[in-house]
């Protein structure tokens, strides 16, 4: 009976997992069918205020209870937040306007082998040949879809500037997660996720004024403000607490896998709502990324 449980504990994890992966991947295609309804910093910034409101009654009091510790180390929340709360996901919005769904994602799930570069850099882990073959063959598949395929146009730098961004809005997010790595102890996550929403609200509201100022544009109608709830309360909130949930039934690795599957989601929503093609470069593309990244993680299951 225990083994029964257990495999339904499983499958329940994996089903979190697909769930969570499948939220995120709807926030890429609402970026993309927005790019033309709503600035990007006016998007993020109504995302992570809807998410704040939402979120608040059920972290309120953690947030509350860890103050001191908040407030002891808020120079380490201040980097946190501007960082995954402020700049990263802006930067996906601001990508959305120039590239596809598709490409966003494939570029999104790039961001392991950043941690693992910097983490080589910055904590002298060690660099294996096949942690180093594999970030070889990712990189690849990132190149040739950023350069459709044609690698000399890296002679001529004649990039989608959309894919720069998603590219570099990984790089960003790579940092943010070796951040989270080093989290003060006795914080939850509760406590830790409210207030870098918070914190990475406050920073954004600045440049959310001065698109304001520049951008005379009425985004908030019967399209935008369903698409604004959505990332608010499912790709951020919902998309969060199943996430969590799987990784304590399946653990980082397992559930880290089935994050890779995003841009499947991706690409059929794409081509489902946005009416986006899937061609054999996004293919090709998807073997060399997905192909780098479990060479990586089959090194870090060995030395388990």
């Amino acid at each position: 009976m225990s083994d029964i449980l257990k495999k339904h504990s499983v499958f329940a994890g994996y089903l979190f997992a697909i769930g969570a992966t499948a939220m995120w991947s709807g926030n890429f295609i609402v970026a993309r069918g927005l790019s033309d309804s709503i600035p990007p910093v006016s998007l993020a910034f109504c995302r992570w205020m809807v998410a704040v409101i939402v979120f608040t009654p059920f972290a309120i009091k953690n947030l509350i209870q860890e103050w001191p510790i908040i407030k002891k180390h808020i120079t380490y929340f201040s980097i946190t937040s501007f960082l995954g709360i402020t700049t990263f996901n802006t930067l996906i919005y601001f990508a959305a306007q120039t590239t596809t769904a598709m490409n966003l994602s494939l570029i999104s799930i790039t961001f392991p082998i950043f941690i693992i570069l910097f983490s080589r850099f910055l904590y002298n882990e060690v660099l294996t040949v096949k942690k180093g073959v594999g970030i070889t063959i990712v990189l690849s598949g990132v190149l040739f879809l950023i350069t459709k395929g044609k690698i000399s146009t890296l002679l001529s730098i004649s990039f989608t500037i959309g894919d720069v961004w998603m590219l570099t809005a990984s790089i960003i997010f790579a940092v943010y997660s070796l951040f989270l790595k080093n989290k003060p102890e006795g914080l939850s996550i509760k406590a830790l996720q409210l207030s870098t929403f918070i914190l990475g609200l406050v920073f954004l509201f600045p440049f959310f004024l001065w698109e304001l100022s520049t951008v005379h544009q009425s985004f908030l109608n019967q399209t935008t403000i369903p698409a604004i709830l959505y990332v608010g309360i499912f790709a951020s909130l919902c998309a969060f607490v199943l996430w969590n949930k799987s990784i304590v039934i399946l653990g980082p690795s397992k559930a880290g896998m089935v994050y890779y599957t995003l841009p499947l989601f991706a690409g059929f929503l794409g081509y489902i709502f946005l009416h986006e093609s899937i061609g054999m470069i996004h293919f090709y593309s998807m073997i060399f990324i997905f192909s780098g990244i479990i060479v990586t993680n089959h090194e870090s299951k060995n030395k388990k």
